[in-house]
C-alpha cells in the first residue's frame, strides 16, 4: 500500500518547475526520463481526463487518483486473468468441473459436491455458475 508521502515524492519528481502543478510537457518529460513512452497527445489527454479544476494542469490530489485507479485497473486486470484460468473451456462462467480441475492442480482435491457449495456461496444469481462479476466477489 502507497502512503500519502510517496505519492507526494513521484509528483515532485514530475513537477519539473516546482509551481505545485503537472503539465502534459512535465507528464511526457518526467516518464520518458525512466524509460517511459508517453507522447505529448497521450500526456495531454491524460491530464484533461484527470484534471479536476479545470486548469489544464495535475495538482497532487489529481495525481493520487490517477496512481489509485491505475492499481485498481491492474488489478480488475489480474482478476481477469485468474478468472480465465478457471473458464477452462472459456465459456464465460466457472462450473463445479472447471473448479475442481484447477484446484487439483493447484494441489488441493476436491470433489464435484464441495466445488459446487463452494461456487453456491457466490452464485448470486442461482445459476449454478459463477460469472466474472461473481468471481469478483468471490475473491474479495
Amino acid at each position: 500500500m502507497v502512503n500519502a508521502g510517496e505519492f507526494e515524492v513521484v509528483f515532485r519528481c514530475l513537477d519539473e518547475d516546482g509551481d505545485g502543478k503537472v503539465s502534459p510537457s512535465e507528464l511526457s518529460h518526467r516518464l520518458s526520463l525512466i524509460g517511459g513512452d508517453l507522447l505529448m497527445k497521450e500526456a495531454e489527454l491524460a491530464v484533461e481526463s484527470l484534471d479536476s479544476d479545470g486548469d489544464g494542469l495535475l495538482g497532487l490530489e489529481d495525481l493520487v487518483r490517477l496512481m489509485e485507479a491505475g492499481g485498481e485497473e491492474e488489478k480488475l486486470h489480474d482478476l481477469r486473468e485468474a478468472f480465465h484460468l478457471y473458464d477452462i473451456d472459456n465459456c464465460g462462467f466457472i462450473r463445479a468441473k472447471d473448479l475442481k480441475t484447477m484446484l487439483g492442480r493447484l494441489g488441493e482435491s476436491r470433489s464435484i459436491d464441495e466445488c459446487e457449495v463452494m461456487i453456491n456461496k457466490f452464485d448470486l444469481n442461482g445459476d449454478g455458475v459463477l460469472s466474472f462479476e461473481e468471481f469478483m466477489v468471490m475473491m474479495k
